[in-house]
């Protein structure tokens, strides 16, 4: 039997492979060529230096919803409610960044932090509902979700606009925008969200690995008795893990509002970046280090599904099919497992 260790690293990899696999047949299938499909997904995503800034730009909110998603899992909890927690976030973000004159250095931080606060208060209250009367968090989160959708929907057209469906550009003080990274990829629309989310994943290693909040987390998603016997409060565990999640997400709205758009429209909804975010945490396996290398490898399929249609001739909806497989390929790691066993016990 492969180690855990072994194991982990394994699957993610096999099940992407997998994916192309399975995604070259359907092609084929299809009447398209998958080596020009294939060819066109890469130009696409790292085929010069603006695109590879797009990708990068595109990975960063991917990052940040991963790490939401994965650090509910990892302390026992569904939080698929990170989609509304990015809408509020990004909301948050947008209104300081329109409302408020002040300098970059005070202006911009306090953008950001509205974000990860309004996301964490969002998910507060399935938090609040899970630890005090067992209400489920994948009930309440996926109902937030809608109450965030039409909530932030109303407050563009009646309270930022005056029934327009997009807000004003925020002032560049609060601007997460790069000149200098901008220069050296085409003047893509990389900013510095990237360097954030980076950030936000080692402070989630941190949190998880070294401190004794983090093994208390873990403690109560691994057995909440046990963890009540061993004297740990389990109610403020879970909101805590809940409201964390929150900001992660929340964080991952203001790299749209801040830094991709710089501003906010009726259109975000669209934006997919919380459900999305659940198959990064499945593919990077709730680990810290692991969600950045799946929100790369899922920037890269999104930014290179643009130019499938024009290079290749393939719609970019067997972009979406090839993601799906990987993520049935994850779900279906003990199949993987059986095959890697197979493998090993055949080699001895």
């Amino acid at each position: 039997m492969p180690s855990n260790r072994l194991f982990t690293l394994l699957v993610p990899v096999v099940s992407v492979v997998m994916g192309l696999i399975a995604g070259a047949i359907i092609m084929h299938i299809s009447g398209f060529n998958p080596i020009d499909g294939y060819s066109a997904l890469w130009t696409g995503a790292f085929g010069d230096a603006y695109t590879i800034g797009e990708t990068i730009r595109r990975s960063a909110p991917y990052i940040l919803t991963g790490l939401s998603i994965a650090f509910a899992f990892r302390t026992g909890l569904f939080n698929i409610g990170a989609e509304g927690q990015v809408l509020v976030g990004w909301l948050a973000a947008v209104w300081v960044g329109l409302t408020i004159d002040a300098p970059m250095y005070i202006h911009l931080p306090l953008a950001i932090l509205a974000a990860a606060v309004a996301g964490g208060l969002w998910a507060f209250v399935p938090g609040i509902l899970k630890a005090k009367l067992g209400v489920h968090e994948v009930i309440v989160t996926i109902m937030m979700n809608y109450i965030a959708l039409f909530t932030t929907n109303e407050i563009i057209r009646k309270v930022l606009t005056s029934g327009q469906t997009t807000t004003d550009t925020i002032a560049g003080s609060a601007s997460l925008a790069s000149e200098w990274m901008q220069s050296i990829t085409f003047y893509s629309r990389v900013h510095y969200g990237i360097l954030i989310a980076l950030f936000a994943a080692a402070i989630m290693w941190f949190i998880i690995q070294r401190t004794t909040i983090g093994y208390e987390l873990k403690s109560v998603g691994f057995n909440q008795h046990a963890s009540r016997y061993a004297g740990m409060n389990v109610s403020k565990n879970i909101i805590l893990s809940m409201v964390i999640a929150g900001m992660f997400a929340g964080l991952a709205g203001a790299m749209e509002g801040l830094g991709t758009y710089g501003n906010m429209s009726v259109t975000a909804g669209f934006s997919n970046l919380g459900f999305d975010g659940i198959a990064v945490a499945l593919l990077g396996a709730n680990t810290a280090i692991g969600v950045v290398f799946a929100a790369f490898l899922f920037g890269a399929l999104k930014e290179g599904a643009g130019e499938m249609p024009t290079g290749a001739g393939i719609p970019t909806e067997l972009v979406d099919i090839i993601i799906a497989l990987i993520i049935f390929f994850v779900a279906s790691s003990y199949i993987i497992r059986w095959v890697i066993v197979r493998f090993k016990k055949e080699g001895k």
